[in-house]
């Protein structure tokens, strides 16, 4: 009983807990007239436990309708802190994030989250029930043909066609039933369903070995298109074919341009190639 009222009382002061951002009113742009054009103007952010130290320093970039846009850049150079700021765990220290021309702290951030964007990190979190619900989890209402229409857009259905339970397979917490390529597949499922007009992709691929990789990468491949896609990327084989490619360094951009184009101008981008090559190799 103590240990219980010691945890109870741990659960019942985060319930208590109001956030800063509401999760819920302002506006929503209807679906058939989203375009999914997202600029970031200006910005600059330090986290709320470190406020002297900037992360991003007048950060500015346009992610274009249905382009694919990749930001590279050393560890802890704010590529990952893009993501959150687009998906609005914190709010920037001045300049503004635009959704169609629109300040995203104007929009509804449960249908924000919910219905237009789609985000898929490195460690995709699964939960303890079937393979149905948690992909299902990303749009509840779906039915189970949508659920099997997702799987299969993300290469999951094969794999889950194969267990003996197939879409009521329970993967157990945190997904221990199933291999990295597996857990990634279904979270892709997951982001695919809700149909999202802008995906983001936080180092989807860098946790999984070669074989695992190319199949979901393939996966991505068929997952991005026709959408604005944002890709946090640590291995930049996968950057490649990207629209636009974006080198982050102290907070702020420091080359654009395509693969070929950047690696022709032999700056950073250039250099982090190089470096990547060379430890491949060892």
């Amino acid at each position: 009983m103590v240990r219980g009222l010691s945890a109870g009382a741990r659960v019942f002061e985060y319930l208590s807990v109001k956030p800063l951002i509401p999760l819920s009113g302002g506006g929503r742009i209807p679906y058939h007239s989203l375009v999914g054009r997202v600029d970031f103007t200006n910005i600059s952010f330090s986290y709320p436990t470190r406020p002297g130290h900037q992360i991003l320093n007048n950060f500015t970039l346009t992610l274009p309708p249905c382009k694919t846009v990749a930001i590279v850049g050393e560890s802890g150079g704010g590529k990952s802190t893009v993501a959150a700021l687009l998906e609005r765990f914190y709010d920037p220290g001045s300049g503004v994030i635009m959704l169609d021309g629109l300040d995203i702290r104007t929009l509804d951030l449960s249908w924000l989250r919910g219905d237009v964007i789609g985000f898929i990190n490195q460690e995709p979190v699964l939960f303890g029930s079937s393979v149905m619900e948690n992909i299902r989890f990303g749009r509840p209402g779906a039915c189970d043909a949508e659920v099997i229409d997702a799987a299969k857009q993300a290469n999951a259905h094969g794999f889950i066609s194969s267990f003996p339970e197939g879409y009521n397979t329970v993967v157990g917490e945190r997904g221990v039933t199933l291999s990295g390529g597996q857990k990634q597949r279904i979270a892709i499922a997951r982001a695919l369903i809700k149909n999202p007009a802008v995906l983001v992709l936080d180092e989807a691929t860098s946790a999984l070995d070669a074989e695992s990789e190319r199949v979901v990468q393939e996966a991505l491949d068929r997952a991005t298109r026709g959408r604005t896609v944002l890709v946090i990327a640590h291995r930049l084989s996968t950057i490649r074919g990207a629209d636009l490619i974006c080198v982050l360094s102290n907070g702020r951009v420091v080359e654009a341009g395509t693969h070929s184009e950047l690696l022709s101008r032999g700056g950073i981008y250039s250099e982090l190639i190089r470096r990547q090559q060379a430890e491949e190799r060892k």
